[in-house]
């Protein structure tokens, strides 16, 4: 991640979202050029990036000119604008009539797993109620377990293998099953050992080419790519890697709450183009919702 310098800043003001020091930062400046060097600062520490910062702050350098903003809230009002624009979200609807595949990633410790839970909760409860849970990370014996505990509470079948099992044989496996049986969507949980990147996207192509030589015609397939909210621009990296590998189409963002500083969403929108499904917000199967990019702007500029 990238260093630019800044003194550490203070636990309260970490806490503190855009809005409020975007706010702090208006009331404390004239409509100069300090003012947009210093949003600049303000935007990298939101972890939209210094590329995606200067872009946006440019861009609204030469519309407060060109409109002749001179009121913190309009200006507020243009940066938010700006911003709405970069945003893409998308809602992933399967099929009722043919299977879905949804293979889902992420690196370890994300809340991958517990995601495919709440997953399964929501679209169980949406009617799609022939869910299958496959377990894919086969390199922690935790991760099977977790699976398994979770297809308990939520009444849903896992199909996994021993620990150390080839993952692309059990999401074959599963989908075998779950053609047989008449199952319409498969949750496929997936390993995220990022200390190899190499032998990463080799697993994750390998078990995207055998998803794709069992899918049918008319049989709808998703990669999606669970990421931290916390992580700032290393889940941008993240997102570039995983996207490098298997062209994602979604991704769900975790443990994310007003106070978290949420640009890269921004970032990863704008720099790759791909739209957020859904977002986390705690530990509980019901804490998924759909990403609203509007919500999410009103979080992120609230005072």
């Amino acid at each position: 991640m990238f260093k630019f310098g800044k003194k550490e800043k203070t636990e309260k003001s970490r806490k503190k979202n855009l809005g409020r020091r975007l706010l702090e930062l208006l009331s404390n400046h004239t409509i100069d050029e300090s003012l947009f060097e210093d949003l600049e600062d303000l935007l990298i520490e939101s972890d939209l990036g210094g590329t995606v910062t200067m872009e946006v702050v440019d861009e609204l350098r030469d519309r407060v000119k060109a409109k002749k903003l001179n009121s913190h809230e309009d200006i507020i009002g243009e940066l938010k604008s700006i911003l709405s624009e970069q945003i893409k979200a998308v809602e992933l609807i399967p099929d009722g009539e043919n299977l879905n595949v949804f293979l889902i990633l992420g690196v370890n410790g994300v809340g991958k797993t517990t995601s495919i839970a709440k997953m399964a909760r929501y679209y169980g409860e949406k009617g799609i109620g022939e869910i299958v849970l496959s377990a894919g990370d086969t390199f922690r014996a935790a991760a099977v377990n977790q699976l398994r505990i979770h297809g308990e509470r939520t009444g849903f079948r896992v199909v996994h293998q021993g620990q150390g099992a080839d993952p692309a044989a059990v999401i074959f496996d599963t989908i075998t099953s779950a053609k047989a049986r008449g199952e319409k969507l498969v949750l496929a949980d997936t390993a995220g050992r990022m200390h190899n990147r190499t032998n990463l996207v080799k697993e994750l192509q390998k078990i995207d080419s055998v998803i794709r030589k069992k899918l049918d015609e008319g049989d709808t397939y998703r990669k999606i790519l669970v990421i931290d909210s916390t992580t700032g621009q290393n889940g941008v990296q993240q997102a570039e890697v995983f996207n490098e590998a298997v062209e994602l189409d979604a991704i769900i963002l975790t443990k994310y709450d007003s106070t978290a500083r949420g640009g890269n969403i921004i970032s990863i929108s704008r720099k790759l183009g791909i739209p957020f499904a859904f977002i986390g917000k705690g530990e509980q199967l019901t804490d998924l919702e759909l990403f609203n990019p509007e919500s999410y702007l009103e979080d992120l500029f609230s005072y």
